[in-house]
């Protein structure tokens, strides 16, 4: 594929982040879906890397733009490359300005990134990272716990919330070390300011762990299934 090929097909799904303290939602995730539900990591790997930033910008328009006509009133996380964001101070341009035409607050958007995503220029990245945060956007980090970054990032970047991996995340309530793992995440996230999202979750007895530890914010199937060009306002809490 060229440099000047177009954006792939694709379609954004919806998934709750559910507060189980309040009963409400926190937050929406915009999900990135190709052609037999191919994720957009998928996608990214079948473009060349120069419209990567290209296709970044088209699916947070895109989720924006379904957000706003939905008449979103929570969180809204959407994902970032990094390396858009090292690049050009201007990547997250066409986001805000999405913002703004679909009626959707900056401060209700929250940049998603995964631990695993390579920050070259840490220094670029923070200062760019903090004048979008004057606009009132949030940083989270995804797959938390999946590698050996996680606790630089924390230092490094200050997020407001982190999401705990899907692979610390289940079977937890049968798991020791695991259980010791997350106590200390949740232990530093408290200290900082962080919020807490166990995501992945899909059975009772792991929920009910979290919420023992003090953790009532989730996302997983058994709360709610991401939707397809669909915003969801309906969820089950298990009691």
């Amino acid at each position: 594929m060229t440099p000047n090929q177009s954006v792939p097909d694709f379609s954004i799904a919806f998934q709750p982040i559910i507060d189980a303290a309040a009963g409400t939602i926190y937050s929406q995730e915009a999900i990135v879906r190709g052609p037999k539900s191919a994720s957009a990591q998928s996608l990214f790997l079948l473009l060349d890397p120069a419209v990567h930033a290209q296709a970044d910008a088209a699916f947070r328009f895109e989720a924006i733009r379904m957000a706003g006509l939905a008449g979103l009133t929570s969180q809204l996380n959407v994902s970032v490359l990094p390396s858009a964001l090292e690049r050009s101070a201007d990547a997250l341009k066409t986001t805000l300005e999405a913002a703004h035409q679909f009626g959707v607050s900056p401060n209700h958007l929250v940049l998603q990134i995964t631990e695993n995503e390579i920050i070259i220029d840490s220094a670029t990245f923070t200062r760019r990272l903090d004048d979008l945060r004057q606009d009132g956007l949030k940083l989270a980090i995804d797959d938390f716990g999946a590698g050996y970054a996680g606790l630089n990032l924390l230092a490094d970047f200050q997020p407001e919330v982190v999401k705990l991996d899907k692979r610390l995340v289940r079977d937890i309530a049968h798991h020791g070390p695991r259980q010791a793992i997350v106590r200390g995440i949740s232990r530093t996230c408290n200290d900082l300011g962080i919020d807490i999202i166990a995501e992945g979750i899909e059975a009772e007895e792991d929920y009910f762990w979290f919420l023992d530890e003090g953790i009532t914010l989730f996302q997983g199937r058994l709360f709610a299934q991401p939707k397809l060009g669909t915003i969801t306002t309906a969820f089950t809490l298990p009691k």
